[in-house]
């Protein structure tokens, strides 16, 4: 289906979606982004938020709380929101593989899930004053000097962490050796990237798009397995390197909420998705709709820990 057709539904499916009567349409949802502003959790949250908005909700709170591939946020949603129906957290893969490098006192089992959202896949760039070039000749930089190519990115764990892991190892250097500076948030990613600080920095397109689209970096690179729609930018098969790994974002309740405050809340998650206003940011932000609620997330959530657990085996990381 056509990215515009899918997304003319999303429109026309909501209109004959009625909001349940609940508590949470009365109250001010507390939505906690665990991390700093400006990165992918961030957008997602407050663009989520506004949709909640739209489907009914009075108002919305954030609360940003970044590190440790967002434990540090999960720790305190967990221990400060017990049985609040009212609360939400913003997730995703970078917090499994935050979850398996780092193994926090706080796991997220203790939380409840609700609904992926969306996906999207990582792309590589350089800073437009780099003497790289394209990622041939970052890889062949990384081979004489592995140390000497400053991958920045999330968290340690996160989508681009294992994506540099993996290429490392196809080009035949041992992961170990990868030099990767972790960021608390995409503002500071994108600092560190225009200031030169790092070699190459990684994330969702959604994220370097405006720097991209100015000049003030160079795209070479990303994780999907064919060309992103509309951007002339190589995948890393076809450059000759044998990786692919998604990216993808959800949210999460408190836990000790009971069965039916579940299904209140991702009654409205869903609902919040057919918004005009999701509808929007799904385009603003080139994010792939991948809505996927309910008991079916929970499994695709266990998948995924075992799906990158072993990845991260394969590629030397763990």
């Amino acid at each position: 289906m056509r990215r515009d057709t899918f997304l003319k539904s999303l429109l026309a499916l909501g209109a004959g979606f009625s909001l349940p009567q609940l508590a949470q349409a009365s109250a001010t949802i507390k939505m906690m982004i665990p991390a700093n502003p400006g990165g992918g959790w961030d957008t997602t949250g407050r663009a989520l938020g506004k949709a909640l908005q739209d489907a009914g909700v009075s108002a919305v709170s954030f609360e940003n709380k970044g590190g440790a591939a967002g434990a540090i946020g999960l720790a305190q949603f967990v221990n400060a929101s017990k049985g609040d129906a009212n609360a939400l957290m913003t997730m995703g893969a970078v917090m499994l593989g935050g979850i398996i490098t780092g193994k926090p006192p706080v796991n997220l089992s203790q939380a409840t899930p609700i609904a992926r959202l969306t996906s999207e896949y990582n792309v590589f760039v350089l800073p437009a004053s780099s003497p790289l070039k394209n990622m041939k000749d970052v890889v062949e930089q990384m081979k004489k000097d592995p140390g000497s190519v400053k991958w920045g990115g999330g968290s340690r764990g996160s989508t681009e962490h294992i994506a540099a892991a993996m290429l490392a190892r196809e080009a035949g250097v041992d992961a170990s050796r990868i030099n990767y500076v972790p960021f608390r948030g995409g503002g500071e990613a994108v600092a560190a990237i225009l200031g030169g600080n790092v070699t190459v920095g990684g994330s969702g397109y959604s994220e370097f798009a405006q720097y991209i689209e100015a000049g003030k970096m160079r795209a070479i690179a990303v994780t999907a397995p064919a060309r992103l729609k509309g951007l002339d930018i190589p995948t890393l098969k076809e450059i000759g390197y044998n990786v692919e790994i998604g990216n993808w974002r959800g949210v999460y309740a408190a836990p000790g909420i009971s069965a039916e405050q579940r299904k209140a809340l991702t009654d409205l998650v869903v609902k919040a998705t057919r918004t005009k206003s999701w509808a929007e940011a799904l385009e603003k932000n080139g994010w792939t709709p991948a809505l996927l609620p309910g008991a079916a997330f929970e499994d695709f959530v266990d998948r995924e820990f075992a799906s990158l657990r072993a990845t991260m085996v394969k590629a030397g990381m763990i």
